[in-house]
């Protein structure tokens, strides 16, 4: 509670220092394609677009979906997007890699309330705990994303070698149809499609893996190359603002059905599912403990080739 209650004062503080600074009414910014997937984890940046937070800063900002999360670093590098959402693991891949990218912001944060995503097993394949995904084929929407990755920890950490699961990629919108037509054993899915999956019986979970998680770690964090942000600090600089300001909006429950109206225009949810979906916590604000709890559990499944320093990957 106690760490809930100071995150909520933190928000509130932030909130209002942004909205007290001046709108940049006179600054000329780029135009930001902004990439997401369809998770509610990109919350404040719906509620930005909605509630105006990126037009009184005078940013022009396009929302553009992209199916699997995994293929925002490329989209990043071709200037197809100048800022997008890849999870931790993602981004840290890239980054080992090759790609030169930074974080100009983050988006939800992963909290032990959450249990709108988890293991959801086919009908009839008697998938109930950890050991029982031994030898199956399970479905991830987005190999090295943070579903996968987290996943992977929780096998680990109940004792299972996640090397002798079969992980296939598939996006959420593939996970009903790929479990009622047998072709996985299993999905890690998050809702709305989760919900979806139990609801027409395809599947069940068998496990809100989530809630081992520790609290406060970032799920999104936004990235863009360091060459866009060297030559547009101030657009950078007013994106983070906007979702700070979002994120202080997102956290007054007077506001929850604009929140929840926003996250159902992006991302296509009917209202009777709009309305009993989980919004993890914003986190607009990346800070380096987060990124280095992420290279931590990364280099313990062996996705890392490099040291990477995480406090030169937080753009300023």
């Amino acid at each position: 509670m106690m760490k809930r209650r100071t995150l909520l004062s933190a928000l509130a503080a932030a909130s209002a220092a942004a909205a007290a600074l001046p709108a940049r009414a006179q600054q000329s910014h780029p135009k930001i394609v902004f990439g997401y997937t369809a998770v509610t984890d990109f919350a404040s940046v719906f509620v930005a677009a909605e509630e105006g937070y990126f037009k009184k800063r005078n940013l022009e900002v396009e929302l553009k979906f992209i199916p699997l999360n995994s293929t925002i670093p490329a989209a990043l590098q071709s200037d197809s997007l100048q800022i997008g959402g890849p999870t931790p693991s993602v981004f840290l891949q890239a980054v080992d890699g090759g790609l030169d990218l930074v974080l100009v912001a983050g988006g939800g944060l992963t909290s032990k309330t959450i249990t709108g995503f988890g293991l959801v097993a086919r009908a009839g394949s008697g998938i109930k705990s950890p050991q029982d995904c031994v030898g199956k084929k399970i479905g991830v929407p987005g190999l090295g994303a943070f579903l996968h990755v987290t996943f992977r920890a929780w096998l680990k950490d109940s004792g299972v070698d996640y090397r002798k699961v079969n992980f296939v990629e598939a996006s959420f919108p593939q996970h009903a149809d790929l479990l009622r037509g047998g072709s996985v054993d299993a999905v890690v899915s998050a809702d709305p499609f989760m919900s979806r999956i139990t609801e027409t019986g395809a599947g069940y979970v068998a496990s809100y893996y989530s809630t081992f998680l520790p609290e406060n770690n970032q799920t999104i964090v936004h990235a863009a190359k360091r060459e866009w942000v060297a030559k547009n600090p101030a657009t950078a600089r007013a994106f983070r603002e906007a979702l700070v300001e979002s994120g202080g909006f997102m956290q007054q429950a007077k506001n929850d059905a604009k929140v929840r109206a926003a996250i159902g225009k992006y991302i296509k949810l009917p209202p009777e599912v709009l309305a009993k979906v989980q919004v993890s916590p914003p986190g607009p604000v990346v800070t380096e403990k987060q990124l280095g709890y992420w290279t931590g559990l990364m280099k313990e499944q062996d996705m890392l080739r490099t040291n990477i320093d995480v406090a030169k990957l937080i753009a300023k």
